[in-house]
């Protein structure tokens, strides 16, 4: 059984389009997935052309209406750009809101369950703006339209999983948010996520703060009076977690299997460590949403965009992802 991945094209500008002509053409994708494309189909032929795909358009009203044939790609064309104003490359309003139309289309699938996840691809925050889009970015959408208040963020690379206690915020800020409430609050919504995604066994380790876990207070006090202690009352309280490890090993530890997934606490130190292992198949997870949501973790490249020379490997690996968890998630695997 296939899960349904919804695949919106996002910022016509962008190497979006591209990318989804090449992904869809892998057979491993068609293999373990049927994807809805969502997006412009005259912008969507063009990539076609421009990556010189022999897939056609199979244009569609709904995904019950999918078909599972490797030369037909499903598409829900929204038909929402004029090409006279058209341009790759360039931030424009008019593809910020496509863009945003596109993900709000493919989140409606998958709040009525017609599609079992969503695999994003890029979008630009400038166009979102100038389009009066009010959400800054993927993450805002999906927990504005999910009414998700706090969405989580997972990276997973390899089998190592990351979690993040803190994402855009200053490197000053990040350490005003290590608490221990906090530190509780996002273990727990974080096993929860797991358990979700069907991870049951293993443990989840906590890195460090500051170099060597602060040795004992000597470079930093973070991990005893905020760590140390949020780990102990969770594991009082019978959670799986153990820590803090430090940052310089825990996720080489992860990696080879010791612990099920690490919560980095600043968005750099587990950015670092997951994109230097694999830049191109590092895979964004966003959890915590009744939906489930993966996505490539690179953006627009409208230098290249236009072009075919934009790598589809990340959203091939993020589509997988996607329909490695999708059945787990949704319940529906056996």
């Amino acid at each position: 059984m296939k899960p349904l991945i919804a695949v919106p094209i996002g910022d016509p500008a962008g190497i979006g389009p591209e990318i989804v002509a090449k992904a869809l053409c892998e057979p491993e994708v068609f293999e373990k997935a049927l994807c809805i494309v969502v997006g412009d189909r005259k912008i969507m032929e063009n990539a076609l052309k421009i990556t010189g795909s022999n897939m056609k358009l199979h244009v569609i009203q709904s995904p019950a209406e999918a078909v599972d044939d490797a030369e037909l790609m499903n598409f829900i064309d929204l038909d929402n750009i004029d090409m006279s104003r058209f341009e790759f490359g360039k931030v424009n309003p008019m593809c910020g809101r496509a863009a945003y139309e596109y993900v709000e289309k493919s989140i409606q699938l998958a709040n009525a369950r017609e599609v079992d996840a969503v695999t994003t691809t890029t979008i630009n925050k400038e166009a979102l703006k100038l389009a009066g889009v009010p959400y800054i970015g993927h993450t805002e959408i999906f927990g504005a339209l999910t009414g998700t208040e706090d969405p989580l963020t997972m990276f997973e690379v390899h089998g190592m999983r990351i979690f993040f206690l803190s994402r855009h915020v200053s490197l000053r800020k990040a350490c005003d948010m290590v608490t221990k409430e906090r530190i509780k609050d996002y273990v727990k919504r974080s096993l929860e996520v797991l358990k979700k995604l069907g991870v049951k066994d293993g443990t989840m380790a906590i890195a460090g703060l500051n170099p060597h876990c602060g040795e004992h207070g000597i470079l930093g006090t973070e991990e005893q009076t905020e760590v140390i202690p949020a780990v102990q009352e969770l594991q009082a309280e019978g959670y799986p977690v153990a820590g803090p490890i430090g940052a310089d090993s825990v996720f080489h530890q992860a990696l080879q299997g010791r612990y099920n997934s690490v919560l980095s606490l600043y968005h750099d130190q587990g950015h670092v460590a997951a994109k230097t292992l694999d830049f191109d198949r590092t895979v964004a997870i966003t959890g915590g949403m009744p939906i489930l949501r993966t996505s490539v973790d690179h953006g627009t490249a409208f230098d290249i965009a236009g072009t075919g020379k934009a790598s589809a490997v990340s959203l091939i690996e993020a589509i997988l992802v996607a329909s490695k968890y999708a059945l787990s998630f949704t319940g529906k695997e056996k």
